[in-house]
């Protein structure tokens, strides 16, 4: 997983969640990740499935991907694998690779 040039983890633990016609997400272990790039922020949702949602922002050397993580701090027992697991928003400054 990669963000403004730095990695920010790699992993042989991640988890990946397929949902309806979605593409697939992964699930990075907070283990792996260098949590020092992610700042919580105020943002929330929920999920009827997972739970609540926790949002956190990638701060770069260059600038802040707000909003650009997201992670079921408690999620619902049918989810319950996804705790302690945070998922990225891929698109442009942000790249997680399955190798």
């Amino acid at each position: 997983m990669r963000a403004g040039g730095a990695v920010l983890g790699e992993t042989s633990n991640a988890l990946e969640l397929t949902e309806g016609d979605l593409k697939p997400v992964i699930y990075f272990p907070r283990a792996d990740l260098a949590m020092a790039f992610l700042d919580r922020t105020e943002q929330t949702s929920k999920c009827p499935y997972k739970g609540e949602a926790t949002f956190y922002s990638i701060v770069t050397k260059s600038k802040t991907l707000e909003n650009m993580a997201w992670s079921y701090e408690a999620p619902t027992d049918a989810a319950a694998e996804l705790a302690g697991h945070i998922a990225f928003y891929s698109q442009n400054l942000v790249t997680v690779e399955q190798i």
